[in-house]
Order: C-alpha cells, then structure tokens, then sequence
C-alpha cells in the first residue's frame, strides 16, 4: 500500500502531522507494507526567495499585534513539543521553497527523500541557523547523504526537477487539495491536516481492508484538524 503526503516546508502542521502519521503508522499491523511517498505542494509559490522573519508575516496575515502573533507561535510550538519535536519558538523565518522541493525529488531519486526532509523540517522549526539562508540547503543536502556536487548542480539549474513538482502540485490540485499535510493512502482514500495518531492508524486499516478501486473518499470530517493553506496556518486557540 502506498501513501502519498503532500506538504510544504513551510507548513508546521506538516512538521508535527509527519510525526504524527508516524506514530500511527508503527501502530498498524502491515506497516513493513506501507510505502511512504512525500510530493510537493507550495503555500506560496509566489513568495520572495529572502527569508523574512515568521513573526511580523502572521502579524500582518491574521491582523495581530506582534505579541498575538507570538503568542500563537508559542501555542503552534506546544504542539510541536507534545509529539517530542523540538520548536523554535522565537527568530523563525519563511521564504520561497521551490528549491526545497526540487531537492526533495533529487534526493527521492537517490533513495535519501525521507532523511532530507527530516533535515529541512528540523532546520526550518528547530534551529537557529535559517534554513533559507544562501549555502545552507546545499549542507543540509550533505548532511542528509547526498553526494554534495550532484546536489550543487540540482540547485544551480532551476528547471532540473522542476516539472515534477509541478506535477506533484497538480495532481494536488486535481484531487481537491486546498491546503496541508495532505495524506491519500492507495489513491483511494484522503485525510487532511495533523490529525491524531489514531486517525491515522484507522485510515491505514480502513484502505488496508478496502483494497479495491474507488473514487477518493475523505477520512474525518472537513476543517476537524490543523492544517496550512494559501490563506495561512490554522492557528491554536488557548
């Protein structure tokens, strides 16, 4: 069985739903069966390249103060924290993630999709060094066991992989994605945004027991979980 996640690297709620699906993942039976594919799926494919600070962009997007935007960071880090993910909860920034996603299919192609991503989500929320920073995704490509000229040239030609992720967007797009982490498991059923551990395992043996063509068919029920979207993060109340 396979299960396809769409997610951004800008998107928390993609950070804490990987840890998540995971947890309900090691609690399904046919786990060793269970294919695990990440596709891409930009929250703003417009956005600038520089990084800016996170803080001042909630600000502006939700009509906050600064000190409601980080208070609402804070309350996004809690969250992160009760799945045992670090969270840095102050000086985070955001910026264009094409190339983030680019790499991603780079690094799928080499078997090291899943310990890059770990890299990029664990440099984007839980260290100070930006992620975004010029030179920075290239280290992280190293660190997650790419070899480092093969990466460098992936980066330094902008349509190397560019089509798969705008393939992996449109395929998004087609199935009624607005917004992530969004899981289809087998191409049959699909859960939205970072829902319980248990959820997961119950869509996991759902589509396990189902194993027969079908159209799409959405697990919990619309906006009952956390997720990003074009208009902004789903944003936790005290």
């Amino acid at each position: 069985m396979r299960v396809e996640i769409w997610s951004d690297i800008n998107c928390p709620w993609c950070y804490i739903g990987k840890a998540r699906f995971e947890q309900g993942l090691a609690a399904f039976p046919h786990r060793e069966e269970v294919e695990v594919v990440h596709r891409s799926f930009e929250l703003d494919p417009h956005a600038p390249r520089a990084a800016r600070p996170v803080i001042p962009l909630l600000a502006a997007k939700y009509g906050m103060s600064l000190e409601q935007a980080e208070a609402a960071e804070a309350r996004i880090a809690e969250h992160a924290r009760g799945e045992g993910l670090p969270y840095l909860d102050g000086g985070r920034d955001a910026a264009n993630s094409f190339d983030m996603h680019r790499l991603l299919h780079f690094a799928k192609a080499r078997g090291r999709q899943a310990e890059l991503l770990d890299a990029l989500y664990r440099a984007n929320f839980a260290e100070e060094c930006s992620a975004f920073e010029p030179g920075r995704l290239l280290e992280l490509a190293v660190e997650a066991g790419l070899d480092g000229e093969a990466a460098a040239a992936v980066l330094a030609d902008p349509e190397a992989y560019a089509d798969a992720v705008c393939e992996d967007e449109a395929t998004a797009s087609a199935m009624g994605a607005t917004g992530v982490p969004f899981f289809v498991l087998d191409r049959r059923l699909g859960v939205s945004g970072a829902q319980p551990a248990e959820t997961f395992t119950r869509a996991l043996q759902q589509a396990w027991e189902s194993r027969v063509p079908s159209p799409l068919i959405p697990v919990g029920a619309p906006g009952d979980a956390e997720a990003c979207g074009p208009d902004g993060c789903e944003l936790p109340q005290r």
